[in-house]
């Protein structure tokens, strides 16, 4: 049940046209895109430094399995980030443009406070858009823009218009979030469990059908 305070911040966030109404809907957020070759090779894994690969990554019937817990040490040592099982999709870094992310996402239940996907580079920050989890809730960074995430395949579209200055995220081809870009001079995209505040112990998001569009 939505409380009255949540529907007060979710009706401001409308009003600032950070919150889109979940009935904006098109048939497909790829259209007028084109799909680029994407391969294992574009996808560098990172995980904490002191462990294998395999004990946070799994790759296998084309689903990527990433966890990571909120004791783990960050991806390199002397990092002062915190831990992250991510995979940083190379090959096609962009400063200019419209570029798409999709890829289907599952999130397990209890995992929280944690980063499940981000458009890195901005001006004043490290990145223009993080997709977070925070107890069941969807949220682009600490706004919440869509409930009941959890136990369940969803599609997520993200859209960076650079040259206009522009960010949309679509989930399940319903448009959630409208919002400026961060500036930069160069972007990539990334998916995978990057331990944001309030960070439950363990935290997992899967995903499939991986794709990096690119506008006609």
């Amino acid at each position: 049940m939505i409380s009255t305070i949540q529907l007060f911040l979710w009706l401001l966030l409308l009003a600032e046209g950070r919150v889109v109404d979940s009935d904006s809907t098109i048939a497909d957020p790829t259209k007028g895109f084109v799909a680029l070759p994407l391969t294992s090779s574009h996808m560098k894994v990172q995980w904490p430094y002191d462990l294998r690969k395999e004990e946070r990554y799994s790759f296998a019937n084309g689903v990527h399995t990433l966890r990571v817990y909120s004791n783990d040490k960050p991806f390199k040592q002397h990092s002062p980030t915190k831990p992250r099982t991510e995979v940083h999709i190379t090959g096609y870094d962009y400063s200019s443009g419209v570029w798409q992310f999709e890829g289907h996402g599952f999130v397990p239940s209890g995992t929280s406070g944690v980063c499940i996907m981000q458009v890195f580079g901005a001006s004043e920050h490290a990145s223009t858009l993080m997709v977070r989890v925070y107890g069941g809730n969807l949220a682009i960074y600490r706004s919440k823009v869509l409930p009941d995430i959890y136990d369940r395949w969803f599609r997520l579209n993200v859209i960076h218009n650079v040259d206009d200055g522009e960010v949309m995220v679509y989930v399940d081809t319903s448009l959630v979030y409208k919002g400026p870009g961060h500036g930069g001079k160069s972007h990539y995209f990334k998916f995978g469990v990057y331990a944001q505040n309030d960070d439950s112990r363990l935290m997992e998001s899967r995903w499939k059908g991986i794709k990096i569009l690119r506008k006609k």
